[in-house]
């Protein structure tokens, strides 16, 4: 007779190289209740199954999966399942300077926030954390993210009131990023370099080029690769030398550019010799 054996907690964290991420926190609980308790984080939540009720600074709320949570840090919260069959979250931790202090009011009188392109944003900010390497462009979507936050959190800031794309921008970024294929750079240290903001950054290259600046970067290290290994190096070199964290990382992003993978790329071109 098949088991049915009841459903298991479940946790995952971890702390990727992104700057502005103090921690990701994946869990599946079903009997635990948090006690009241603050974080020096912004909590950015979302619930992907289930329900959670929760206390903000003495008031109740709910979290469900249609919306995106975001808690302020030092401000006391405690959480529970709002259903007997417990629930499953997504949470990243966000540096107190990511938003100004002067929003922690407004997150604390609309900590839901009933957005599906910032759920979106989230959700694949999420799916680029899963896996290490692609740091530019979780950097890129947590630039996007935060300033559809502002958009909620009250008046729009000067830095982001709507401006023209600037295609000598976007050609200044595209030059940084192929002086710098295999080592790469941080969306910070562009914008620094550039004078502009992530966020605009990101969407000038965008509308100039087609894709995104990480998108490019990948191209270019994937073309890379393919050179190092018609020119009969080993993929376990190649990743390190094309700026992949190591051999899957270059692997997934091979394949998904070329069709095959790195080894029976250069299997095929050993052959041809």
């Amino acid at each position: 007779m098949p088991r049915n054996d009841p459903p298991r907690e479940a946790v995952t964290a971890w702390r990727p190289e992104v700057p502005g991420i103090t921690e990701v926190f994946h869990a599946h609980f079903i009997h635990h209740a948090y006690p009241s308790h603050t974080h020096d984080a912004w909590t950015l939540l979302l619930v992907d199954d289930g329900a959670v009720r929760y206390g903000l600074h003495r008031r109740e709320h709910g979290a469900l999966p249609a919306s995106v949570t975001l808690l302020p840090p030092h401000v006391p919260h405690d959480g529970r399942s709002a259903r007997p069959d417990g629930f499953r979250k997504r949470v990243v931790y966000l540096t107190e300077d990511v938003l100004d202090r002067d929003l922690v009011g407004h997150a604390v009188d609309t900590p839901d926030l009933r957005d599906p392109l910032l759920r979106r944003r989230v959700d694949r900010l999420h799916r680029v954390l899963t896996s290490p390497g692609d740091s530019l462009e979780a950097a890129s979507r947590l630039a996007l993210i935060r300033e559809r936050l502002l958009t909620h959190l009250g008046p729009r800031p000067a830095d982001l009131e709507p401006r023209r794309p600037d295609p000598r921008l976007a050609d200044r970024l595209r030059q940084l990023l192929d002086a710098r294929i295999p080592d790469g750079l941080s969306l910070d240290e562009a914008a620094a370099l550039l004078g502009a903001h992530p966020a605009h950054l990101v969407r000038c290259f965008t509308r100039q080029y087609g894709m995104p600046p990480h998108r490019y970067l990948t191209g270019r290290r994937v073309d890379l690769a393919r050179r190092l290994l018609l020119a009969g190096r080993r993929p376990a070199e190649v990743a390190a030398l094309s700026g992949f964290y190591d051999q899957p990382h270059l692997t997934r992003h091979f394949r998904a550019a070329v069709g095959t993978t790195p080894a029976r790329y250069a299997n095929a071109t050993e052959h041809r010799r």
